[in-house]
């Protein structure tokens, strides 16, 4: 329940403050600065005594919550000192080799132990896999499209067995990730990084977003999470941001009674649509405050999309700590603003993080000059976009931090195509298992799928030139095949 304060800063963490960059109480979160009120849902619950900005309030401690859920997502299985307290603690053999010493073997697996608190543990990834065999093969017969059913015949494994492999290939994909992922930030500090969010699901309105953060001319995926838990209950009716559970996302929605959905001609209108549906909602960084039709899954629990956002952002802050200046584009989506900016803010106000939004249509050419340059400012933010046309291809960018004079570079290398692309070829893959109809209630079968996904996206899938995103980056000298992928 509200106490007419901030909700209150978790782990030195407070991201409830004026987001206007040109706002003197930018960043700011003492109360005075603000009318804050809790007596009408209807109206917002903090705005901005200086600039009028109506920033949503949130719950800090969950937003920690959501980044400790992702960090164990990602490397929950990787073998690392488990000792709580100790300096190592939960840093993986394979990126934080300092400070652990090889300690003989368990049978065939390698055993450590903690140069701090001298605890021993054995990586169960490093021996050689014994299901390598069935293991190719399950895969290559899900990326041909074939569906779990036919798998299973022709395999003769049961459904059961079937996920179980694929629970175990997901986990050594994330482990062979790993040491990679570590030379990406290495090496590609230099790298813009895109960012592409999307329905899971296309088919299934069961509200489970898909944020995936990486190497924005490559496609080298970095991050990726989605706004569902499967290990969490549906809560309640919960609308208090001060509450416990408040990044969880109960089912009450507000369902939409009229289908009809405008399609804008023209980049401007597209542009300015997008306001107007941001707008509309009563919450601009909840893509699910306005009218909207959502089939809740049936298990586990969504998450409200800006706690997940802010959480990968937080995520890729700690991971690019060492870098100089950092790119980011977007596409044109309010939450992704809210989060960057609010995770960045320092680097921000330092000049030191740029990011981006960029909206193009289907004719424009990848990394094609700008023509004639036309700029708007637009929205109640003020937002500066610079537009530019060839015929019928056209392309908008918006520095969020507003910063000005480059635009005709930013029009001709922003953009978040290889992002996009990643997501689509997805959806492409597996389309089948997508689209089974008891699969859209249940979105936690996919998530072995993902990490699969982005290991054979960033080590194996080849451009037209057959290089992977990988070799691109100097992080591989060839393309892995799957028996590389799974061994």
């Amino acid at each position: 329940m509200s106490t007419g304060k901030l909700p209150p800063a978790a782990d030195g963490l407070q991201l409830n403050f004026c987001k206007t960059l040109a706002c003197r109480n930018f960043g700011l979160s003492d109360e005075k600065y603000y009318l804050l009120q809790d007596s009408d849902p209807s109206r917002p619950g903090l705005v901005c005594r200086e600039c009028g900005a109506f920033p949503p309030l949130l719950n800090n401690q969950g937003v920690i919550e959501e980044l400790s859920r992702l960090k164990q997502q990602d490397s929950g299985n990787l073998a690392a000192c488990n000792t709580e307290g100790c300096e190592a603690f939960d840093k993986p053999v394979l990126t934080h080799r300092e400070h652990y010493h090889a300690f003989g073997y368990s049978g065939e697996r390698q055993r450590y132990r903690c140069k701090h608190c001298q605890a021993t543990f054995v990586d169960k990834w490093s021996n050689a896999n014994p299901k390598l065999d069935i293991q190719q093969r399950l895969l290559g017969l899900l990326f041909t499209g074939h569906p779990v059913r036919e798998i299973c015949r022709k395999l003769h494994i049961n459904p059961k067995t079937f996920y179980d492999h694929l629970e175990q290939i997901a986990a050594r994909c994330r482990n062979k990730l790993a040491s990679v992922d570590a030379r990406f930030l290495q090496l590609a500090k230099e790298n813009p990084l895109a960012s592409a969010l999307t329905t899971l699901q296309p088919r299934s309105d069961n509200g489970v977003m898909w944020l995936t953060t990486g190497d924005a001319e490559h496609g080298y995926v970095l991050l990726q999470n989605i706004n569902y838990s499967s290990d969490e209950e549906k809560p309640e009716d919960i609308e208090d941001v001060y509450a416990e559970n408040a990044r969880l996302m109960p089912d009450n929605f507000n369902h939409f009674t009229d289908s009809f959905e405008s399609n804008p001609e023209g980049l401007l209108n597209q542009v300015n649509e997008k306001y107007k549906e941001v707008l509309s909602r009563s919450n601009v960084e909840d893509l699910y405050t306005r009218p909207i039709h959502v089939d809740y899954p049936s298990k586990g629990c969504l998450i409200r999309p800006q706690y997940a956002a802010y959480a990968q952002y937080l995520r890729l802050k700690e991971l690019t700590e060492g870098w100089g200046d950092l790119k980011v584009y977007l596409p044109q989506e309010p939450l992704l603003r809210s989060a960057i900016i609010s995770v960045f803010k320092d680097r921000l106000q330092e000049k030191q993080c740029h990011p981006i939004y960029v909206v193009q249509n289907a004719q424009w050419l990848e990394h094609d000059s700008a023509g004639s340059i036309d700029i708007m400012l637009l929205s109640w933010w003020r937002d500066r976009w610079a537009f530019t046309q060839k015929g019928q291809a056209a392309k908008a960018i918006c520095h969020l931090g507003k910063e000005s004079g480059s635009e005709a570079e930013w029009l001709q290398q922003a953009t978040t195509t290889a992002l996009e692309d990643y997501q689509d070829r997805f959806h492409l893959h597996f389309r089948s298992l997508i689209d089974e109809p008891r699969r859209r209630l249940r979105p936690g079968g996919l998530l072995p799928l993902l990490d699969i996904f982005r290991a054979w996206n960033n080590l194996c899938h080849q451009n037209s030139e057959g290089v992977t995103p990988a070799q691109a980056l100097g992080l591989a000298r060839h393309p892995y095949t799957l028996a590389n992928l799974l061994a």
